[in-house]
């Protein structure tokens, strides 16, 4: 280290490189992102970086249009609607959606990282992920913006996201069926470690209690917002004469695992069993019968998302948070209960669910 660094107390990249044991291209390639960097190494360099205070210059590259989605499966319908949002913005911009496989429904593989690197896209939105810390030093270096799409935890203050009001849409849901005369209602939320499945059990719980209705636990089930996991938590619910008359599904994707649970029961749906599902998907239109649902504005969130990432040099956008509104569809699936005290005097569509 020169001495007037010293004296400045700056640190110089031959200091670090001396201190890590590594060459100065070496950090070079950890500063720039670079990916022929082993994961021990690039750990060490940026850490001692970082206990330097070191000050990177994030230089701009060359970027490739291109906006990268990353989920942890893509075999649904949800998925389909968040990439359909992104096409949307990638045509308006000329750019090309890229789509990624990777990880968990909470990080991406590290092996993903790599690949990120060398394609250089305008921007990456993860869905349900977070972001360990070398990663995203790593995005922010080589001048990858990101963002988040209904986070699966509290994301980070410096982590963008986009997400739906999850509380608002389950409060509305198990709303609509205690206004029908439903008192033991179900629900299958998602799993039990995501923040949209704890804040659609949350809103569900504010319904319960402002009818003067008690949650019994044994009708609470984390479910995984797929059909099967619906069915198999709609067939133990569905047992014994003490069955609910209603459930609220986490997903539309749920909600049609609990009406096929419900014809293997013999149950007809709304006669027998109102069922309520989230997201309004298209397919929820087509089930029988139509499903009555909340909508999750996927397309919107994904579109803001991706606007997000091609304004990065707006003022305060690098933590930016958004949260769009739901609200609950009526169709036919849900149904007034013979012996609520509400109003019967309405035609038998309107008790059935149905807005004539």
């Amino acid at each position: 280290m020169r001495e007037d660094d010293e004296a400045s107390g700056r640190v110089t990249l031959a200091a670090v490189a001396k201190e890590a044991g590594v060459s100065m291209p070496t950090v070079s390639k950890v500063l720039n992102g670079r990916s022929d960097v082993s994961r021990a190494t690039r750990a060490k360099v940026e850490k001692l970086l970082d206990l330097h205070g070191y000050r990177r210059r994030v230089q701009p590259a060359a970027r490739h249009p291109l906006i990268e989605i990353v989920f942890h499966e893509l075999e649904s319908v949800w998925a389909m609607e968040l990439i359909r949002g992104l096409e949307n913005v990638a045509k308006e911009n000329r750019a090309t959606v890229v789509l990624t496989e990777s990880g968990t429904r909470h990080t991406p593989d590290p092996d993903w990282l790599p690949g990120v690197l060398q394609r250089r896209p305008l921007g990456v939105v993860l869905v349900f992920s977070s972001l360990p810390e070398d990663i995203k030093r790593q995005l922010r270096a080589a001048a990858i913006p990101f963002v988040v799409i209904d986070p699966a935890g509290d994301p980070d203050p410096d982590v963008p996201s986009v997400g739906s009001a999850n509380w608002a849409g389950g409060l509305a849901a198990t709303r609509h069926l205690t206004e029908r005369g439903h008192r033991r209602i179900a629900i299958i939320t998602g799993p039990g470690d995501m923040l949209c499945s704890l804040a659609r059990l949350d809103g569900y719980r504010s319904a319960m209690a402002m009818a003067g209705l008690e949650v019994d636990p044994r009708l609470t089930c984390f479910g995984d917002f797929h059909v099967q996991g619906g069915f198999e938590q709609a067939m133990k619910l569905l047992e014994g004469p003490d069955r609910p008359t209603a459930i609220f599904a986490g997903s539309d994707l749920q909600a049609l695992g609990v009406l096929e649970a419900a014809r293997v029961k013999g149950l007809r749906v709304p006669e027998d069993l109102s069922v309520v599902g989230y997201d309004d998907v298209p397919l929820a239109q087509w089930s029988s019968p139509p499903l009555t649902t909340v909508h999750q504005p996927l397309r919107h969130m994904a579109e803001e998302a991706s606007r997000m990432l091609l304004r990065p040099d707006d003022p305060g956008a690098s933590a930016q948070r958004i949260e769009l509104a739901s609200h609950l569809v009526v169709r036919q699936s849900t149904a007034v209960l013979e012996d609520c005290p509400c109003d019967h005097s309405g035609p038998p569509a309107l008790r059935a669910g149905v807005t004539p």
